[in-house]
């Protein structure tokens, strides 16, 4: 049913990453595709300039060298997984690598709601809320 399949992976939670890949491999077909995206937030631009000037580059592939690692443990044919790190904010460049990637379908992780999560909205919320696929939720 699932062909192309986006994961957004938080490297810092790696058991709920673990419950999501699964989650995602146990739904698929049998010739889907994965995708591991993961997003690194940046700092505010008043900080920018008192950090290296590569800061960008240096978060880029250390999120790259943590993504690979985590790809190495998925029982999964290699071929048929892609990983990505985006630099945004999470829920936005999700949904962008969602439409240019055209998955169709989203699984995330999501920890329990909490009074911050309610008031402000979490970042599953927004991707449920605003996704062009199908999103599945794991807790």
């Amino acid at each position: 049913m699932f062909k192309r399949i986006l994961l957004p992976v938080d490297l810092e939670q790696p058991q709920l990453t673990r419950q999501a890949i699964e989650a995602a491999i146990g739904i698929a077909d049998p010739d889907a595709r994965l995708r591991l995206v993961n997003v690194q937030t940046m700092l505010p631009t008043m900080f920018i300039e008192y950090g290296p000037p590569d800061y960008e580059d240096e978060v880029r592939l250390e999120a790259q060298k943590q993504i690979a690692k985590t790809t190495v443990k998925i029982d999964y044919p290699r071929k048929r997984i892609s990983t990505i790190v985006r630099i945004g904010a999470i829920y936005d460049e999700a949904l962008t690598e969602a439409g240019e990637w055209n998955a169709d379908l989203i699984v995330i992780c999501s920890n329990r709601p909490t009074l911050a999560t309610y008031l402000l909205g979490s970042n599953a919320a927004k991707i449920v809320r605003h996704a062009t696929c199908s999103v599945l939720v794991v807790r």
